[in-house]
């Protein structure tokens, strides 16, 4: 994108300056030739009128040369014949202007043309200056150009690009660019409506789930209290009936196993202490600005099975928190915790409000002006992955979010690594 726009704007430029360029460069040229005429002209009606004063005496030499600049030649002829030259020879074809004399003669004054050559090189060499310093200063516009309009390209594609992937974070930061600014604020809202409608098909998917298994359970019960009696039909189909209620069952389970399976989409082995250094090297222009600073506590290599951008996502929720709400340093810890790797954030402020402590993880429950959305989706996506995410401690503050190490291998490899 920036190699073409950049192209495209030193093409112009080219033509722009080559076509207003090379006209003036003529120009120039033929202006320098016709100020020397019109020097020569004036010079030449300088001498006449010397010599017409002189009451058709002859001038001498010594005279002449004092009218006209060094280098040139000037020739006078009387009316009687009589030719008067002062001056050096000007050479092949000179620049030449002649005037008549009232009384009968004429008076010629010649310059060298490599005079006038040289006058047309030096104003050449500026012409030709000025449109190099022009083509360059509109290639420096350019590629500054280019770059303001193809880096904030580049970032929406990218911030387009982790929506796609899952990551429903929002980003204040705006590239300065009113329509770029505009599909920001379109991507944004987006990423809000997106999320807000994935965290309600798993709150319905996990709230329908519970209630068939509630029932089937209820009914299994039944039918197995109804397969006790006597009566030989009614224990057979009582059987039967819960032969059908195990395999519905069954299907239930399958069901919602593809449904974790779809969500952990995407999910594979992933530095966690790189991911959290990302997740807060994204945030160092607000951290700037709030005067805040974040801590990272990862001692060693920990490889998890995760999708980046849910993690990112995820760990950028608590962090987001932590600078809303909190106060002091922000801490985040990565650590080994038996078969998990364990990602804590935590923070100096007064922590969750008591009456929140059992519902800060659900949809809409917020202790400030927030929306309540972000620490449930973090939730979900952490579940995605087949983790959790858990309040440690609610005064101060510490947030846990485990995720599922790599395999045993990794486990037993990084063994050494302190908790």
């Amino acid at each position: 994108m920036r190699r073409r726009l950049l192209a495209a704007t030193l093409a112009v430029v080219g033509v722009a300056v080559f076509s207003l360029g090379l006209p003036l460069l003529a120009v120039t040229l033929r202006l320098v030739a016709d100020n020397a005429r019109t020097e020569l002209l004036r010079q030449v009606q300088t001498v006449a009128a010397v010599v017409e004063d002189g009451t058709g005496s002859v001038p001498t030499e010594d005279r002449l040369t004092r009218l006209v600049p060094p280098g040139e030649q000037v020739r006078v002829v009387l009316a009687d014949g009589t030719e008067v030259v002062a001056g050096p020879d000007p050479g092949p074809d000179p620049y030449a202007a002649r005037a008549p004399l009232p009384g009968g003669g004429s008076v010629e004054v010649a310059r060298p043309a490599a005079e006038v050559r040289d006058r047309q090189w030096q104003a050449g060499f500026a012409v030709v200056g000025g449109m190099a310093g022009s083509a360059l200063l509109a290639a420096i516009v350019a590629v500054l150009l280019a770059r303001r309009i193809a880096d904030p390209l580049r970032d929406v594609a990218a911030r387009a690009a982790r929506l796609g992937a899952g990551d429903y974070r929002s980003s204040p930061a705006r590239p300065g660019v009113e329509e770029l600014d505009a599909i920001c604020d379109v991507l944004d809202r987006a990423a809000g409506q997106i999320a807000a409608v994935i965290q309600r098909e798993r709150t319905l998917a996990d709230d329908v789930s519970h209630q068939l298994r509630s029932r089937l359970t209820a009914l299994r019960m039944r039918l197995e209290e109804i397969a006790g009696t006597a009566d030989p039909d009614v224990r057979r189909e009582a059987g039967a009936a819960l032969e059908q209620a195990e395999r519905l069952s069954a299907v239930v389970d399958e069901i919602l196993a593809q449904a974790r399976q779809a969500r952990a989409e995407g999910a594979g082995d992933v530095d966690v202490g790189r991911e959290v250094a990302a997740v807060v090297e994204e945030r160092a222009p607000t951290l700037r600005t709030l005067r805040r600073r974040v801590e990272i506590d990862a001692p060693g290599r920990l490889v998890a099975r995760a999708e980046p951008g849910r993690l990112q996502q995820a760990v950028g929720v608590l962090v987001d928190n932590a600078l809303e709400h909190g106060a002091g340093t922000v801490h985040v810890g990565v650590r080994r915790s038996g078969r998990h790797a364990v990602v804590e954030v935590s923070d100096d402020g007064p922590g969750v409000p008591a009456d929140l402590v059992a519902r800060v993880f659900e949809r809409g429950v917020s202790g400030a002006a927030g929306t309540g959305i972000g620490l449930a989706l973090a939730r979900a996506l952490v579940e995605s992955d087949g983790g959790r995410l858990e309040l440690r401690r609610a005064r101060p503050p510490v947030f846990a979010l485990y995720l599922p190490l790599a395999d045993a291998g990794e486990v037993a490899a990084q063994s050494a690594v302190p908790a």
